[in-house]
């Protein structure tokens, strides 16, 4: 897993490759210039636009010089740079790079106040204005040039960090720095570009390695980190001869009403792709004829009011929630089960049972995974209004529990009880469907049931999930839920065969 660092971290990380590759810090501005620019012609590559590039005069304006000299050793030939002069302070490494971007027939024009800027006119805006480390919105000449730029409505690329943008920690609900097109961003993705409120800064990001030293990244002291494939490839176990439905675990999977049976048949669905050797629904007695034709390699449990679940211990795993209703009667059943000592993934309108009856939360066996989106974890723990804030919960009652929280989103969060969070980057918004929190639900029991921990089933769950909709998403505009359950079996055999 690829340990994310907070700004403050990434500029040790840049002292301790300084001083230990060793290589001179105008060096390496010149290797994340050099590579900034490679991504950036990737996109843009129509040399005859015009590009403004607007420098501050710190180490990010001093990338933005070595930026507009590198475009125009790529064929780049009306290149105008803007130094914002609104301070005396100036590092030395721009100051190198300004001394070798005179030398050039690059353009450059002194920006002494944000009105100076009433003149720039280009088709494509490169923001180094400032880096990363920002820890309050800006103010002042700032705040009136990023609102002058962001009022030209160009496509802007930001180095490293759009300026204003935090990098980690509580972002303002008033955003008002650069509006990106695209970020990049070096060696590392900032922290904040994984929560919802990123979007106004950056529509997308890329991330570029500019050779700092990984070793020492990696062995920073993190509270997020980043799932990789390669994680999922050491997890996943291969099946093995003379395996057998049993080796593989029994899943029962309790879920649906009568006007919500499809939630049911999903989660159901997904868990006998994932591998549970066994899979039973417990039902109601209206749904049997639906599971029966759709899935007939699943058995029935049918439940009434007075349903009880005899012998939970025979079960390797027991998901609750989908589609169930909040009755009564589903309430007595899941405190049933919770009083039995019995560690579950819990979801949907289980979670919302847990919202009316907080003190049964308290009760919840260790190892147990709830998915929650964003409401049905204010329900839970209550309101929040920064998805910051809203981790910072997630972590805290993680390890307070001693369970499992995923939190769903765009980029979902793995809350474990050891404090750290695990961010998924699979998925993408084709898959913004009914029925996917059910099959992940389904997905992340077929894991447990074939004795995976609960942490190892969440993270292979969450990813494969992400992964079987963003190879949808390639053939399809929208991706449905059944889609993903289908296809998850074929992700795993991809995963592990490599």
């Amino acid at each position: 897993m690829r340990t994310l660092l907070t700004s403050a971290q990434m500029r040790s990380a840049d002292q301790f490759t300084i001083a230990n590759k060793p290589i001179a810090s105008i060096d390496l501005m010149e290797k994340a210039a050099r590579t900034f620019v490679q991504c950036f012609l990737r996109d843009e590559f129509d040399t005859n636009k015009s590009v403004a590039i607007c420098c501050g005069k710190g180490n990010n304006g001093g990338d933005g010089l070595a930026i507009a000299h590198l475009l125009i050793a790529n064929g780049y030939e009306n290149i105008k740079v803007y130094i914002i002069n609104f301070g005396k302070k100036q590092s030395d490494d721009f100051a190198i790079n300004l001394q070798r971007i005179e030398e050039t027939r690059c353009k450059k024009t002194i920006i002494n106040q944000a009105s100076d800027l009433k003149n720039l006119k280009a088709d494509l805006i490169i923001d180094a204005i400032l880096g990363s480390g920002l820890n309050k919105p800006l103010s002042g000449e700032f705040e009136a040039l990023v609102l002058a730029i962001n009022k030209l409505n160009k496509k802007v690329y930001a180095v490293d960090v759009p300026t204003g943008f935090f990098a980690e920690g509580k972002l303002p609900r008033d955003y008002n720095g650069i509006k990106a097109y695209k970020t990049i961003c070096f060696q590392r993705p900032k922290i904040n570009f994984f929560f919802p409120e990123s979007a106004i800064a950056t529509e997308k990001y890329e991330v570029v390695d500019i050779d700092l030293d990984e070793a020492f990244i990696q062995k920073q002291e993190a509270d997020f980190y980043l799932v990789e494939e390669s994680d999922i490839e050491k997890i996943l176990q291969p099946r093995k001869l003379f395996s057998h439905k049993g080796t593989y675990g029994h899943a029962l999977i309790i879920a649906g009403s009568t006007n919500t049976m499809g939630a049911a048949l999903l989660s159901s669905m997904a868990c006998l792709h994932t591998g549970a050797g066994l899979t039973t629904a417990c039902i109601p007695q209206s749904g049997l004829i639906g599971l029966n034709t759709n899935l007939p390699e699943v058995m029935a449990l049918p439940r009434d009011e007075y349903t009880r679940v005899e012998n939970p211990k025979k079960y390797q795993v027991i998901a609750i929630g989908p589609g169930l209703g909040t009755e009564p009667e589903n309430e007595k059943l899941l405190e049933s089960l919770i009083m039995a000592n019995q560690a579950m993934i819990i979801d949907a309108d289980a979670l919302n049972i847990l919202g009316e009856k907080p003190d049964l939360i308290d009760k919840l066996v260790a190892n147990t995974i709830i998915t929650p989106h964003m409401k049905e974890f204010d329900r839970l723990f209550g309101e929040h209004d920064n998805w910051w804030d809203r981790v910072q919960t997630a972590a805290e009652q993680a390890r307070k529990l001693k369970i499992v929280i995923v939190l769903k989103n765009q980029y979902t969060f793995i809350c474990l009880p050891t404090s750290k969070i695990l961010i998924n980057p699979s998925g993408n918004p084709a898959m913004a469907q009914g029925g996917m929190g059910d099959i992940l639900t389904g997905i992340i029991a077929g894991f447990v049931a074939q004795k995976y921990t609960a942490t190892d089933a969440a993270i292979l769950a969450c990813y494969i999930h992400g992964k079987a909709g963003d190879h949808l998403a390639h053939e399809h505009f929208v991706v449905t839920a059944s889609q993903v359950a289908a296809r998850v079996s074929k992700e795993i055999k991809a995963l592990i065969s490599k």
